[in-house]
C-alpha cells in the first residue's frame, strides 16, 4: 500500500509542477533546487540513503526476531511481524526510494526544453525527514519490544482479549439439560464418518454452517475435533447422524467447514496464547536462560486470565435448535482443561526452582478464593496437591517447604 501510495504520489507532484511555474524568489527561495544537477544530486542522495537505510531497518528487524525465537520461541515472530510500525517504517523507506526514482527520472535540461520539478524534490525532502523520525521511533520501539516484561505484557494483552471474546461474561440464555442426553439411534438409522482432507492444525470451523445444515436437514452432527487440534489426513473429524441417506456432495459441505492450516491460530483457538505464555515461562526455566522473574511474570499474567475464566459460563457441547431438538454435539473447552493448559507444564519445569513453585501456589490461591463453583475449586485443589507433592520430592531446604505449606493451607 505505501509502494503504490509512493508512485501516485509521484505522478502526483509531477502533474502539479508541469502546471504550475514556480518563481524562486524571496525569502522561500531556499526551499526549492534551482537547477536540473541540484535537484539530481538531492534525489539521488536521498534514494541512496534510503535504500541504505532500509536495509539497515530489514537487518535490525531479523536481528531482533533472532532473539526474539531464541529467547521465547519460535511461534512468537508472528507477533513481530504483525506489529504495524515495522510495516510502516520498512513501507517508508522503500516508498521513499521509488518515489525519487520516478521522480529523478523526468528531470530534463536540455538547449530546448528544461523541466526541474522543484516542488517533488521539496517533497523528497519532507519525506526524508518524517523518515529520520520514524527511524528513531524504530530503533526504540525494537528495543523495547524484545525485552521479556514487554512481550509478556504483550502477549497477556493479546490472551485477555482472545479469552473475552471466545467466553464473554454474559453468553445470554440457552436450553440447559439436567444430564448428557443421548443419541436417539432408533431414529437415526444411517451414521456417515466426516474424514479430514489433509494433514495440519484445525484453524477454524464455521459451526454456523454445520448447525443450519444439520437443522436443515434433521441432521445430529457431533463434532470429534477443536479449533487448536493436529489433524491427520483421512482421520475423522465428525460423525453425522441422518434418517435419511445422504450423498457424498452433501457430506462435502461439512469439510467446507473445516479450516486446516500449518500453524495454530488465535482465532477459535483459546489455549494459543496460553501456550505462548508457557512456552516464555518453560524457556525462561531451562538451565540455559534460568530466569525465574520471567516465568514469574508468566505466572502472574496466567492467574488473571484463570480468575476471569472462573466467572464465565463456559458454552455447553450440546446445540439445539428452537423446538429443543438436539442438533450438533461440539468437542469444546472447560475450566479445568484451561487450568491444566496454564500450569500443568510450568510446574513440571519449576521442579528445580522453588520461587517458582511457591509463586504458582499463590496463583492457585488466588484463583481458589476468586471462584464460586465447587467444581473449580476441586479443579485448583487437584493442582495444589500436585505442586505439594513435587516440592516434598525436589526442595532441598525445609524452610522453602515450610513456607510453601503455609500457603496451601486452603486445600485441607
Amino acid at each position: 500500500m505505501l509502494i503504490l501510495s509512493a508512485v501516485i504520489a509521484a505522478w502526483v507532484m509531477i502533474f502539479i509542477d508541469h502546471q504550475i511555474d514556480i518563481e524562486i524568489e524571496g525569502i522561500f527561495s531556499f526551499m526549492f533546487t534551482s537547477s536540473a544537477d541540484s535537484a539530481r544530486s538531492v534525489l539521488s542522495i536521498i534514494s541512496g540513503a534510503m535504500i541504505g537505510v532500509a536495509g539497515t531497518v530489514f537487518s535490525i528487524t531479523l536481528v531482533a526476531l533472532t532473539l526474539a525465537s531464541s529467547n521465547f520461541g519460535s511461534r512468537l515472530i508472528r507477533n513481530f511481524m504483525y506489529e504495524k510500525i515495522n510495516q510502516i517504517v520498512l513501507g517508508a523507506y522503500i516508498s521513499s526510494f521509488i518515489y525519487c526514482l520516478i521522480v529523478l527520472n523526468v528531470i530534463k535540461e536540455t538547449d530546448t526544453t528544461v523541466f526541474i520539478p522543484s516542488l517533488s524534490v521539496l517533497f523528497a525532502i519532507i519525506l526524508t525527514i518524517i523518515n529520520i523520525f520514524l527511524l528513531v521511533i524504530f530503533i526504540h520501539h525494537t528495543a523495547v519490544s524484545i525485552q521479556s516484561d514487554k512481550v509478556v505484557s504483550d502477549i497477556a494483552e493479546s490472551l485477555s482479549y482472545n479469552v473475552k471474546v471466545l467466553f464473554p461474561e454474559e453468553m445470554g440464555e440457552d436450553f440447559e439439560v439436567e444430564k448428557e442426553p443421548t443419541l436417539p439411534t432408533e431414529y437415526y438409522n444411517f451414521t456417515y464418518n466426516v474424514k479430514s482432507n489433509k494433514s495440519g492444525y484445525l484453524q477454524y470451523i464455521d459451526d454456523n454452517k454445520i448447525f443450519d445444515f444439520a437443522n436443515k436437514n434433521n441432521l445430529i452432527v457431533k463434532l470429534d475435533c477443536r479449533p487448536g487440534d493436529y489433524l491427520v489426513q483421512g482421520v475423522n473429524i465428525a460423525r453425522v447422524f441422518s434418517k435419511d441417506e445422504l450423498e457424498d456432495s452433501s457430506l462435502n459441505i461439512f469439510k467446507l467447514a473445516f479450516i486446516t492450516g500449518k500453524s495454530r491460530t488465535p482465532q477459535q483457538d483459546a489455549e494459543f496464547a496460553i501456550h505462548q505464555m508457557v512456552e516464555i515461562a518453560a524457556r525462561a526455566l531451562s538451565p540455559g536462560v534460568n530466569d525465574p522473574y520471567t516465568a514469574i511474570a508468566c505466572i502472574d499474567n496466567l492467574t488473571t486470565t484463570m480468575c476471569y475464566l472462573s466467572k464465565v459460563k463456559f458454552p455447553s457441547p450440546y446445540r439445539y435448535n428452537d423446538n429443543k431438538e438436539l442438533r450438533l454435539i461440539a468437542s469444546v473447552l472447560d475450566f479445568e482443561g484451561m487450568l491444566n493448559a496454564a500450569f500443568n507444564q510450568i510446574r513440571q519445569f519449576a521442579k528445580d526452582s522453588p520461587s517458582v513453585v511457591i509463586r504458582l501456589m499463590e496463583s492457585l490461591k488466588v484463583v481458589y478464593y476468586y471462584t464460586d463453583k465447587d467444581e473449580y475449586k476441586m479443579a485448583v485443589k487437584m493442582h495444589a496437591e500436585m505442586i505439594l507433592r513435587l516440592a516434598e520430592k525436589t526442595f532441598i531446604e525445609k524452610n522453602d517447604l515450610i513456607d510453601l505449606k503455609q500457603r496451601s493451607e486452603f486445600i485441607y
